[in-house]
């Protein structure tokens, strides 16, 4: 069943106003209570087994459906209370149906206000809400409790990876001032490559040609862009075209990057502070680590630190091929970044840090979103050492977004290096750039 089928089987099919049906929740679950008690309710909603719990609360509350003001609902109101009080029970209640939806990116809780969902690139609103604050948070305790993590007015705001990879982030009065805020990002476990996205109309196919010929080249590349702009599903599709036989190290914040089975991956991921202010393992900790484990490339999920300047000794110490990705409007915007990111991690000047970027960075390849919705591969950007401390950036791939197009500028130089190192032959340049004017 479709999400939009679902939200309006959940509150759309009725006519019953959000008072009354407040009222009819409220009923059905005291009579849960009376016919089974609390133990055995907790227990439920305790078990691993969801499916299980869910069948064997479907057989009570079938039964408290047909009896006093239950049975004059129509067959499918009643069916809608009882999916609500199994989803409040043993789920994650109004959020229950867009965490089972794949066609579901991200889902958004406004307090007891709004509820909306990402679906195809656009933001919907969710006919149902949580009835009050308590709801919500109770929600929240569901989601953070088995990661050990806590949420109270001392720390109200709390980030975490579920098990199944999705990224929570909570925050709670008094720092939300219009009751607890909850933005749930789910990540798919399909693997995406560069044809798919192609596929997409993300890029064309000369250009993932490109993307493709610059990674097997080792060149270093930052893929930046704003939020929800598709940096991380560039990033993924480019870590794709590293051969099976190097050995990659990816360090992340939460774990989002999917790999085939058979590659040599190790992953780390970031972790933040117990409940008691101890074990925090930080970005910076891991890139500094990664250079002890031998990596063949490393692969940094977001640069957002002091990690800047480890990431970027790193490049310009014999780890050529790395990828990574930063939030920034355009590519000089993003040198820019970087510097002040570096200045956070290392007391150097600003000249000797533009520097380093200008030898350790390649790439500077941009990621946007359309007012549909959908993501596109933008402008790719050669970074070069202009004089003896200053950042070069040059444009040789642009994307305009009116005309939906793209443009070759200039042949990167790697083309050429791809050549020598017999990445790839002469013909199949002839042949892209063919590709490039038809």
């Amino acid at each position: 069943m479709s999400l939009m089928s679902r939200v309006q089987q959940s509150g759309g099919e009725t006519d019953l106003d959000a008072r009354r049906r407040s009222r009819l929740k409220a009923a059905v679950r005291a009579s849960l209570v009376e016919r089974l008690g609390y133990r055995r309710i907790a227990e439920i909603a305790r078990a691993d087994d969801t499916e299980r719990s869910r069948r064997e609360l479907d057989v009570a509350l079938a039964a408290i459906m047909n009896e006093g003001e239950m049975s004059a609902l129509g067959a499918e109101e009643r069916a809608s209370l009882a999916r609500e009080v199994v989803d409040d029970v043993v789920g994650l209640g109004p959020l229950e149906p867009f965490m089972t939806d794949d066609a579901v990116s991200e889902v958004m809780v406004n307090g007891t206000k709004s509820l909306y969902y990402e679906s195809g690139g656009t933001l919907h609103q969710s006919d149902r809400v949580f009835e009050s604050d308590e709801q919500i948070r109770s929600v929240i305790e569901r989601i953070i409790a088995p990661l050990g993590r806590r949420i109270d007015e001392q720390s109200p705001i709390v980030n975490a990876r579920l098990k199944n990879g999705y990224r929570v982030n909570a925050v709670i009065p008094p720092i939300a001032i219009d009751g607890p805020v909850v933005t749930i990002r789910k990540f798919s476990n399909r693997i995406v490559t560069l044809a798919e996205l192609e596929a997409l109309g993300s890029l064309p196919a000369w250009y993932a040609w490109l993307l493709g010929v610059a990674v097997r080249t080792r060149q270093d590349i930052a893929v930046v862009g704003g939020t929800g702009s598709g940096k991380t599903t560039l990033l993924n599709a480019l870590s794709r075209e590293i051969r099976p036989d190097e050995r990659i190290v990816t360090i992340e914040d939460s774990a989002e990057l999917k790999f085939p089975s058979g590659a040599h991956v190790v992953r780390m991921e970031a972790r933040g502070a117990s409940i008691e202010g101890k074990g925090e393992v930080t970005i910076r900790d891991l890139v500094i680590n990664a250079l002890r484990m031998r990596p063949d490339r490393i692969v940094v999920g977001e640069v957002r630190g002091g990690e800047a300047i480890d990431m970027l000794q790193a490049m310009n110490t014999g780890h050529d091929g790395s990828l990574t990705t930063l939030h920034a409007g355009d590519a000089r915007e993003a040198v820019l970044r970087l510097v002040l990111m570096a200045r956070f991690g290392i007391d150097l000047p600003a000249s000797i840090i533009k520097g380093q970027i200008a030898t350790a960075l390649d790439l500077i390849v941009m990621t946007g979103r359309m007012p549909d919705g959908s993501r596109v591969v933008g402008d790719l950007s050669v970074v070069s050492l202009v004089g003896d401390d200053e950042v070069g950036v040059e444009t040789c791939v642009a994307y305009d977004e009116t005309a939906r197009a793209w443009r070759l500028l200039r042949e990167p130089a790697f083309l050429d290096e791809a050549v020598r190192r017999r990445v790839i032959g002469r013909e199949e340049v002839r042949r892209w750039r063919e590709s490039v004017c038809s």
